[in-house]
């Protein structure tokens, strides 16, 4: 009998083991790699695309994560929350840092960047020392007349002013929370949860509606963004009852990455945040996070926790603070919008290098700034104390700066009296080349010439783009023999100085009734592509504030100049409705006078003066200009109009200069400056009472 041989044993491998889940407040490796991803994003698709990635809402998610996880731990171990300690540490922790690059940033700027933009520079680098760079942002976002500070070199910091309100506003909602539930027996990690999904579900609510409602204002909103903190600080507290098996792990992780990495290039995140669809980076973070150690050589976690992807995940809040004034800097020095390839990896390389060398001395300031548990009250003095001694140098030179150019701006005042040095538009009065007898620095100088704008912005009394409310300002005298209604948009507001220059001599009033960007029309209007419905609303009751008012004239542009058709015009015109709109104002017996519009440049008239010479900042009149008057051509003008035409004191027949009489025209490419507004207030006078018979 042959003997059959025994079959060989089955080898089963035995399953892999379940990646344990980590204990509540374990470090995460793969979180520093992905700090190092978002910071990367950020930083590459602002050097080489010129765009938002969405890694920034990253930040703000892992922030949330961290800082909750850390305050429930705290109140759990029944150490509650000490407030003290705990801003103590963030301020040496935080501060040295945005210190060191605050100050390169104001050495850096007034080397290298012009004039013009000085003065910008020295009020967000104040702002972001004192952590409300966001709210200064907003407000000029939603400022018709605020100039382009799209390349201030401190811009970035509007998150750091978001995260350092949440770093007072967290502790206090998280300690009533605890409170809270231990009052009413539900323990403190529910009633934790509970207030955070409210805040989530109230602030994400409140971020749809303002970025559909305002989109530039809800980016830098700090109710808009506070959904963020939520979400990672409600996974901070439901990650230990996460346990997906491997696979899901490996699939999560690597899908959290890849909607991360695709994010920006798929979205316009800059116009389009931070509503709901600011959930695309930060759920793709938070999967990233759920997914943690997968186990699996296959998953996103190796990747992440590649020893050079942490390391940078250490440094990346020096490096965020880094690569965008590097990058300003070497935009202006280069003339560029764009980083080329090489440039660009050079601007990343140094932006490393200067993180690298600062982060090990902002660690070592926290260490000496960090007080031990249980250590006594003072000790708690030692990090705010860091904080200070790093800061107030800032700040120092800052307020120094700013003295400075105000005490040299007063010194030119000085001599303005003097027709001689400054007469502005009198010297093209008359058919002048717009020269002055004695050659003078320009004033006011391009680093002040934003501030040259008319007193009503100051005074509050024009409306801005986004609310419908006529506001009405009265200057001069209260028996006054006659009343002017200054009505329209900014080009109607940049002759107020001049106005009141002759209401002070005539004894006369003026009415400030001004919307920004917002024509006295009764036509349909556009404001950045989308229609102006706050203006047709603004119009409409300014009509109904003139009917009962009655003054003696409307003084209003009377065509319209503009560079971008877009717009809705191309070409100076009268637009559509102003005929109808003057109609009305005749019915009910009041004057119309309507000036010419002023010409546009096509640059920025400081920055040019910055950068080169007066004689090299003109324009040529017919850019934006017809070859005559349009009112002039107008059939059908109603009686009550009266044209005006002051371009001879903007420009030559050759050329509109942005400096005449050594007096700066423009204080941005087409608002006239109050100060040169002012000079032309002599031929204002003589034309307007020639032309109605006052």
């Amino acid at each position: 009998m042959q003997q059959t041989a025994a079959p060989d044993a089955v080898r089963v491998r035995p399953p892999a083991p379940r990646p344990a889940r980590p204990a509540d407040g374990a470090h995460r490796p793969e979180i520093d790699g992905l700090r190092a991803v978002a910071v990367l994003l950020v930083a590459a698709y602002h050097v080489w695309f010129g765009r938002v990635s969405g890694g920034v809402d990253v930040f703000l998610m892992l922030t949330g994560f961290l800082i909750t996880g850390s305050l429930v731990r705290s109140v759990e171990r029944g150490s509650g929350i000490r407030f003290g300690a705990f801003l103590a540490r963030l301020a040496a922790r935080l501060v040295p840092t945005a210190a060191v690059v605050l100050g390169a940033v104001l050495a850096g700027a007034r080397l290298l960047l012009p004039e013009d933009r000085w003065h910008g520079v020295i009020e967000q680098t104040t702002a972001s020392a004192l952590y409300h760079l966001n709210w200064t942002l907003a407000l000029d976002a939603v400022d018709y007349l605020a100039r382009d500070d799209a390349t201030s070199p401190v811009q970035h910091f509007w998150s750091l002013s978001i995260q350092g309100q949440f770093y007072l506003l967290w502790p206090v909602l998280i300690a009533v929370a605890a409170w809270l539930g231990r009052r009413f027996g539900a323990g403190v990690r529910p009633a934790a949860l509970a207030a955070l999904a409210a805040v989530f579900a109230g602030s994400l609510a409140y971020s749809v509606w303002i970025t559909a409602a305002d989109q530039p204002w809800a980016y830098f909103d700090t109710g808009a963004r506070l959904w963020e903190f939520a979400l990672g600080g409600a996974l901070a507290l439901l990650l230990t009852r996460l346990d997906p098996p491997r696979r899901a792990r490996v699939a999560l992780g690597w899908l959290g990455l890849a909607a991360l990495v695709s994010c920006g290039l798929l979205l316009q995140v800059s116009t389009l945040f931070p509503g709901y669809v600011a959930l695309w980076p930060t759920l793709a973070a938070a999967a990233v996070i759920a997914a943690g150690t997968s186990g699996s050589r296959l998953g996103a976690d190796r990747l992440l926790t590649l020893r050079p992807l942490r390391y940078l995940g250490s440094i990346s809040y020096a490096l965020y603070l880094w690569h965008w004034p590097v990058l300003v800097f070497y935009l202006h020095a280069t003339d560029r919008t764009l980083a080329s390839p090489h440039g660009g990896a050079a601007v990343l390389a140094a932006s490393i290098a200067l993180a690298a060398a600062t982060a090990p001395v902002a660690d070592r300031l926290a260490r000496i700034g960090r007080a031990a548990p249980g250590a006594p009250r003072r000790a708690l003095l030692k990090g705010p104390a860091v904080a200070l001694a790093c800061l107030l140098p800032v700040l120092a030179a800052a307020g120094a700066w700013s003295g400075r150019l105000a005490a040299e701006q007063r010194a030119q005042e000085a001599l303005l009296a003097d027709a001689s040095r400054y007469p502005g538009a009198a010297a093209l009065a008359g058919g002048g080349d717009g020269t002055a007898e004695r050659p003078m620095p320009v004033y006011p100088a391009p680093a002040e010439a934003a501030d040259d704008a008319p007193i009503t912005y100051a005074d509050g009394c024009n409306q801005s783009t986004t609310d419908a409310e006529v506001l009405t300002c009265v200057y001069g005298a209260d028996d006054a023999e006659r009343t002017i209604a200054l009505v329209g948009g900014s080009h109607s507001a940049h002759w107020f100085p001049a106005l009141e220059e002759i209401a002070e001599r005539r004894g006369w009033r003026i009415v400030n009734m001004v919307k920004g960007a917002c024509l006295f029309t009764d036509a349909p209007q556009t404001y950045k592509g989308r229609p102006y419905t706050s203006c047709q609303e603004w119009n409409r009751d300014a009509v109904a504030e003139l009917a009962g008012l009655r003054p003696d004239a409307v003084f209003t542009t009377g065509t319209t100049t503009s560079l971008d058709a877009s717009a809705g015009f191309g070409e100076e015109e009268v637009v559509d409705g102003y005929l109808d709109r003057w109609r009305e104002l005749e019915e009910l017996g009041i004057d119309v006078i309507a000036v010419r519009d002023t010409p546009r440049l096509g640059f920025d008239a400081p920055e040019c003066l910055a950068a080169g010479e007066p004689e090299e900042c003109t324009a040529d009149p017919e850019l934006s200009m017809a070859a005559e008057s349009p009112l002039e051509r107008t059939a059908g003008l109603p009686g009550n109009v009266v044209p005006l035409d002051l371009t001879d004191l903007l420009c030559t027949a050759e050329e509109c200069p942005a400096v005449v009489g050594n007096v700066l025209v423009y204080w941005d490419s087409s608002h006239i400056g109050a100060t040169y507004m002012r000079t032309m207030a002599p031929e204002l006078e003589r034309r307007l009472l020639d032309a109605t018979g006052w």
